[in-house]
């Protein structure tokens, strides 16, 4: 589906709610001044900063710069790939996924990555509530701590999603506000470090992590929210402000939270940047940092679970999502469970990554680069992609558990490979009653 052979109009219901079931037009494309500071603010988010933290004390300085490089080489490559596919076609991920899936086996792909961003909607937003009260002083079992654990959570659960709600305009101003913010207390947060490495006591390397592992940890950070990307990608105006744009978020920034993870553990005994600025003697910046980080991460998650949402269920009620994901995560995090859900959402990321991959060969090897009509008859099972992504998952998963390469990196190209081939050996029915 290219931009420019697009004569329909695209109904005021879609504009609205920010196309969820149709491509981007031309009309709504933004530039990559908009498009940029977007994905920038995606991707500074605080679980890339422990994932440094988790690799920093097994190399010495040039290796850990070389593995940093290389890890965000490769995720910058793959994010940026699919974004330029859906600044092409102006599409998410999830409807994509319907032509090398099929109308019905796609919902699977939008089941997983809803799925996933709910789950690390509330598992975030109960961690930064109890960050903010650990940052004064308040712990678990003191005087009024439940009641005002509820009250947080209830406050910046939906403060999060407000944004979110609104659409791309207002996650667009938030980005241009936050992105600077948070990149100055960065900046002011590592030149009192460097300040503060002289005194420090540098432990030497352990060696606790093989290359292999440590860059399937560097990639592992985003690359599942990178598959979905696309939900911001599409909007771009040209496909060379997709690929920017998006090698500014997944490469550059990435990049630059896994160092500083990486770094604060080697200045201070821990990757968390947010309690590094506080022994700074930074506190005020710390908190601004950590609210303006989640904010423009969480506005993102749900945004994503809403597209996947109006997917699966064929509907343009974005909004209606936006806040049902919202309050389904609520109580997902007042109850206790996101205590139980990090290693469950861990899982689904292995699983996400080979959908990326399909993809991919789909739109440049089957569809030559040019998806047809979202109208167009589908089967309502593409059995080529559900084979190539079911060994592409199991590949990725295993070889990641067994440090046999890097598992993201395994499935994505299983998936590439295995679909091209079955492409080619497999006939496919078309059908619109799946629809």
């Amino acid at each position: 589906m290219s931009l420019t052979s697009e004569p329909q109009p695209v109904k005021l219901a879609q504009a609205s709610e920010d196309y969820p079931l149709s491509a981007v037009p031309l009309t709504a494309r933004k530039s990559i001044w908009s498009l940029a500071p977007l994905l920038m603010g995606f991707a500074l988010t605080s679980t890339t900063l422990f994932a440094g933290g988790a690799i920093g004390p097994s190399f010495n300085f040039p290796t850990l710069i070389t593995v940093i490089l290389i890890g965000n080489i490769i995720l910058g490559a793959y994010c940026a790939s699919l974004g330029f596919i859906a600044a092409k076609s102006g599409l998410t991920t999830v409807l994509m996924a319907r032509f090398s899936f099929g109308n019905v086996g796609s919902r699977w792909v939008d089941f997983v990555m809803g799925a996933t961003q709910i789950g690390w909607y509330a598992f975030t937003t109960a961690v930064i509530v109890q960050v903010l009260m650990s940052l004064f002083g308040l712990e678990p079992g003191s005087s009024g701590y439940g009641a005002l654990y509820f009250v947080l959570v209830f406050f910046f659960n939906y403060i999060f999603c407000a944004t979110a709600y609104i659409g791309y305009a207002a996650m667009d101003w938030l980005s241009r506000l936050a992105v600077p913010a948070m990149l100055i207390l960065i900046v002011v947060s590592f030149a009192i470090a460097f300040g503060d490495l002289g005194a420090a006591q540098i432990a030497p390397p352990t060696g606790e992590l093989s290359l292999g592992a440590a860059l399937a940890i560097v990639i592992g950070t985003f690359i599942s929210g990178g598959t979905q990307s696309t939900n911001w990608s599409r909007f771009a105006n040209s496909g060379k402000n997709a690929v920017l744009s998006t090698l500014l978020a997944f490469t550059l920034i990435n990049g630059l939270l896994v160092f500083a993870g990486a770094f604060c553990t080697m200045v201070y005994g821990t990757q968390d940047l947010i309690q590094a600025m506080a022994m700074q003697g930074i506190l005020a910046g710390a908190v601004l940092l950590l609210i303006l980080n989640v904010w423009t991460t969480q506005d993102n998650t749900i945004y994503s679970f809403a597209v996947a949402g109006s997917n699966m269920f064929r509907t343009t009620k974005r909004h209606a999502f936006v806040l049902g994901g919202a309050t389904f995560a609520l109580v997902l995090t007042l109850s206790g469970i996101y205590e139980m859900l990090p290693s469950y959402l861990i899982f689904l990321g292995t699983v996400i990554p080979p959908i990326g991959g399909i993809i991919m060969v789909d739109f440049w090897v089957k569809h030559r680069g040019s998806f047809p009509a979202l109208d167009a008859p589908l089967p309502a099972f593409n059995w080529a992609g559900i084979i190539a992504y079911v060994v592409a998952s199991a590949v990725g998963y295993f070889t990641g558990q067994n440090d046999l390469g890097i598992g993201p990196v395994n499935g994505i190209v299983t998936a590439a490979v295995l679909y091209g081939i079955l492409c080619q050996v497999m006939p496919q029915s078309v059908s619109r009653a799946a629809e």
